[in-house]
């Protein structure tokens, strides 16, 4: 019979001294090697490496961001982890943090300033080592007081006027792209659900639709424009069910700032018998997934959300590497998708 293979130590007894020992090096070339610092041979690192997985030995992570005074966390703060808008962009954070020897926490503020303040105290008592901000932009004035003392960085919602780094795109030329392709296609009836404009990006992207109607020379009726105070599917529908029921004076076509409102409209569309695009044409924004599987496909502005999150991740570790550095505010670029349903 094959020997038996020995089974790796409880973690709890490993030690780096021991790791040491079996590799045949000292305890500073572990920490080293474990702390992916320069100035190991690459043979010496390798013999390392697996000594610790034959060992099963873990970092204590506490006991180093005791010594060094880092906790090798970031925060990512959102308004709403149900929203599938966020997910893309919190991939790409956690992967470039994770590139960088860091961790996420995943932070649900509900838009709400005391639970992010309750959140930067984190950072104030250095239990976090910086921040990422998708709160709207008037949530983060009242932290504008510490945006040089404390490291944080914010994504999609800013403020060019607040002392803060930032990676966002144009929403408003977006919105104005989405409102012109509608006017192209013949579309003089066009009608608007925007959400809660506490955020830069409904109001950005409401004035584009403002000002490309008037740039057409198209008046905007008031019933065709409606806000909802949240970015669930119920909203959009709701909200498309009252526009429509303007009997002669309904529109045509209908953007929605974002995909899962845009989803709701086509499902109150389908509750009228309306048919997507001949008698209602729709647009989104975001291009979140399920945007190409629903039937029409939905036509969107989309948002390259997992470069957003890596992005945001790239500013804040500049800003921890050299808190003095002006990191410069970023805009992508937005694309139209084009599908069935415009």
């Amino acid at each position: 019979m094959p020997a038996a293979v020995p089974s790796p130590l409880p973690t709890e007894t490993v030690s780096i001294s021991a790791v040491a020992a079996h590799a045949g090096v000292s305890v500073a070339t572990v920490s080293r090697v474990m702390n992916e610092q320069a100035g190991v041979r690459a043979p010496t690192r390798d013999k390392v490496l697996a000594s610790v997985a034959a060992l099963g030995y873990r970092m204590n992570h506490l006991a180093r961001s005791l010594r060094t005074a880092e906790s090798r966390m970031l925060l990512t703060m959102v308004p709403d982890v149900g929203n599938p808008f966020y997910a893309q962009i919190v991939r790409g954070i956690d992967t470039v943090a994770r590139e960088h020897g860091y961790f996420v926490l995943l932070c649900d503020t509900g838009a709400d300033a005391g639970r992010e303040r309750s959140y930067f105290d984190l950072l104030r008592m250095h239990r976090a080592d910086g921040a990422i901000c998708l709160d709207p932009d008037t949530v983060q004035h009242a932290l504008s007081h510490e945006s040089v003392s404390l490291p944080w960085v914010a994504c999609c919602e800013f403020d060019p006027a607040v002392a803060v780094p930032y990676v966002g795109i144009d929403n408003h030329r977006a919105a104005s792209d989405a409102v012109a392709h509608l006017l192209a296609r013949g579309h003089t009836r066009i009608g608007l659900i925007n959400s809660d404009e506490r955020y830069l990006y409904a109001r950005q992207r409401q004035q584009g639709y403002l000002d490309t109607l008037a740039a057409a020379g198209l008046p905007v009726q008031p019933q065709w424009v409606h806000t909802v105070q949240s970015l669930d599917y119920e909203a959009g529908t709701a909200a498309t069910l009252r526009m429509m029921a303007e009997a002669d004076a309904a529109p045509t076509a209908i953007f929605a700032v974002s995909d899962t409102l845009a989803i709701g409209v086509l499902s109150a569309l389908r509750q009228l018998k309306k048919r997507v695009p001949e008698d209602v044409a729709v647009i989104g924004f975001d291009d979140i997934a399920i945007a190409a599987q629903i039937d029409p496909g939905l036509t969107t502005i989309a948002q390259p959300m997992r470069e957003l999150g890596e992005t945001a991740a790239r500013l804040l570790l500049q800003r921890l590497a050299d808190p003095a550095a002006q990191v410069p505010g970023v805009l992508l670029q937005h694309q139209l998708i084009l599908r069935g349903s415009a």
